[in-house]
């Protein structure tokens, strides 16, 4: 196993979890710099933001060290968009808003994408970039307008892309998935394990 350290390059505590569940020790670093995108296909969005927030996070790293290079480091990033009828379902904006999202979702498919930036790091500063994307199509069951509401009153949804969380109490309306579980909830953990197996670092 080779001596690097791992970043995670995101607030996210479900991503946190589920790296630490498939062994990796790692440290947590955010960048709060602006992300803008310039695609308009879903998959390709959500690389280019996890590039993004990775590549963000390693010129922070390299404007403290002195010598100005990242070495013998990974860093990750990710994204994960919520998109139903070619839209970007994001935050619901209020309650009301995740009423409406909700209601938009339930007995029809919308898919989950979660785009993954893995910079890999030698010991003299050369960089390698793993990035791509994965995707989960989701099938919610029909609700009711009382579900909803009562799904709504938990303030789970207000903080979620699509307005709720496949591992939390909107498990009981899930109809079915096709794909990776674990990319729904923010981090395709296979593919990233398998990732950092082939670096060396797990």
């Amino acid at each position: 196993m080779t001596e690097k350290t791992i970043i995670l390059g995101s607030a996210s505590p479900r991503r946190r979890e589920l790296l630490a569940q498939i062994g990796a020790e790692f440290e947590v670093r955010v960048s709060n710099k602006e992300e803008v995108y310039h695609s308009n296909v879903p998959e390709e969005i959500v690389k280019e933001l996890a590039l993004m927030k990775a590549e963000n996070v390693a010129e922070e790293l390299a404007e403290e060290n002195p010598a100005g290079a990242v070495k013998s480091t990974v860093v990750i990033g990710a994204d994960t968009i919520v998109v139903q009828d070619g839209k970007i379902l994001g935050k619901p904006a209020d309650e009301a808003d995740a009423v409406r999202m909700l209601t938009g979702l339930q007995g029809r498919r919308h898919d989950v994408y979660t785009g993954v930036a893995v910079l890999d790091y030698d010991e003299n500063g050369e960089k390698h970039v793993y990035n791509y994307p994965v995707g989960t199509a989701v099938y919610v069951n029909e609700m009711t307008e009382e579900e909803i509401r009562a799904y709504v009153e938990t303030k789970d949804p207000l903080d979620k892309a699509g307005a709720y969380g496949i591992q939390g109490r909107f498990a009981a309306h899930i109809d079915r998935i096709e794909g990776d579980y674990y990319n729904v909830v923010g981090l395709p953990v296979s593919r990233v394990y398998r990732t950092l197996r082939k670096l060396g670092v797990l």
